[in-house]
């Protein structure tokens, strides 16, 4: 068992959720503190007593939502207890440190502002000189910080509302061209239409799916692709999804593979099934030899790749694909976690095609740079990706791209991470609207 992994993962979730403590507290403090100066006992109590009983409810809900992720829930998934939970601890968390980021900035202007004071030479008065005065506080400064604390507070809320009642409703669809090695010229052009982390539930409901299949069906692709997360939860309705999917059309046909949320729900063997109830094929450790205008391809399709074991020894990641794997023809892979790529590179397939991270889900630009959660957990947040065909998948992209390792005789290997249409936690995308993606593949 790997006790420092384990560790490392331990003060993770104790500092995220003493994180959530103090701004729970912060939030609890300031109600407190704004109902005091009311002339109404009445009111005051009532707001009070209001605002407990929604944190009880939202501990509930969000508990509920942890222990209870693979099996039936408590409270029904997506009502409005747990639709506001999640948004309020999300932003909730959010504004606190944005608060409390502002407070630092304007202690550090205080401070360096003293400093300057104090380093700047003096000179004796003259008789008739007025005295000196001490430094006073900068209304200007004040009235900046105090608006500017403002701002920090509201912006997470409005922009939760914004992420829950707007874009994650604004599907996009996104088209790439992907360069593939050695691709005969009759595949140049082939067409895949792929959906990614549907997680149908109360967010993500079956006429959103079906707008989503009708978006991908108007692309006209020669093949789709649907690589996992299908719900979210045991508790969520697989069979309505399937039945969804089931409206893709394609000359080749609708393929698939399972993501970490099937796991989850115990639900790997029933979506084969209903996969192949609906006339489609949902590939697990295993391929197909499809062809188009008289040429041929290989399509590959796995479970979840886990990265690590319960224990925390780190594994290999798809140690049962390499005989199905072609030299003649190019291989396509459905593979979930895009952390898998490395490791498909590894082994020659041209291209990958995942999902999983959601783009992050929410994403912000500042100066031109952009923040991700997902950057916690992978380096292929969202798009199109290359790393040299058979380079050794324990090489970083940093070591690639260092002037040692740089330099393979091999042409790249590709990886498309979609965004995916639904959400896990908060109902909220922001700076990530969903994707149906449109993968052209041209000759390299």
């Amino acid at each position: 068992m790997n006790w420092g992994w384990l560790l490392v993962r331990l003060s993770i979730v104790l500092s995220f959720f003493a994180l959530l403590f103090l701004s729970q507290r912060f939030w609890y403090r300031a109600l407190w503190h704004w109902t005091a100066n009311f002339r109404s006992v009445v009111l005051r109590v009532t707001l009070r007593v209001l605002y407990i009983s929604c944190i009880l409810a939202t501990i509930v809900a969000v508990t509920d939502g942890i222990i209870r992720l693979g099996h039936a829930h408590l409270l029904p998934r997506a009502t409005a207890i747990t639709s506001l939970a999640a948004m309020w601890f999300l932003s909730a968390l959010f504004a606190y440190l944005a608060i409390k980021a502002t407070h630092a900035l304007d202690y550090a202007w205080r401070w360096l502002r003293v400093r300057a004071h104090h380093a700047a030479p003096s000179s004796p008065p003259a008789s008739d000189a007025a005295p000196s005065v001490e430094l006073l506080n900068d209304p200007s400064r004040r009235y900046f910080f105090k608006t500017a604390t403002a701002l920090a507070g509201a912006t997470p809320f409005l922009g939760a509302v914004y992420g829950f009642a707007a874009e994650r409703l604004r599907y996009r669809v996104r088209q790439v061209e992907i360069p593939v090695a050695k691709l005969p010229t009759a595949l140049d052009g082939l067409r895949i239409a792929q959906l990614s982390d549907i997680h149908l539930s109360g967010y993500m409901t079956r006429e959103q799916v079906r707008r989503a299949v009708g978006m991908a069906n108007q692309l006209s692709p020669d093949l789709a692709v649907v690589t996992g997360d299908f719900i979210t939860g045991a508790g969520d309705p697989l069979e309505e999804c399937i039945e969804e999917l089931r409206g893709l059309h394609s000359p080749l046909g609708t393929w698939g593979c399972n993501g970490n949320h099937e796991i989850y729900a115990r639900a790997e063997d029933a979506a084969q099934h209903l996969f192949a109830q609906a006339g489609m094929k949902l590939l697990r450790s295993q391929n197909a030899q499809l062809t188009w205008r008289g040429a041929q391809f290989n399509l590959i399709g796995v479970d979840y790749q886990r990265e690590r074991t319960p224990g925390g020894r780190r594994v290999q990641m798809l140690t049962d694909i390499a005989p199905l794997v072609r030299r003649d023809i190019p291989n396509i892979l459905l593979s979930h976690n895009p952390n898998s790529f490395n490791r498909a590179a590894e082994l020659g397939i041209e291209l990958t095609l995942a999902g999983h991270t959601h783009g992050g889900q929410v994403q912000v630009e500042i100066l031109d740079h952009r923040f991700s959660p997902a950057r916690f957990l992978t380096d292929y947040i969202a798009g199109h990706f290359q790393r040299p065909m058979f380079a050794p998948a324990r090489l970083t992209l940093a070591a690639l791209s260092s002037s040692a390792t740089r330099n393979f005789d091999h042409a790249a290997a590709n990886l498309y991470v979609n965004r995916g249409l639904g959400t896990v936690g908060p109902p909220v995308r922001l700076g990530v609207p969903p994707e149906i993606s449109l993968i052209v593949l041209r000759r390299a």
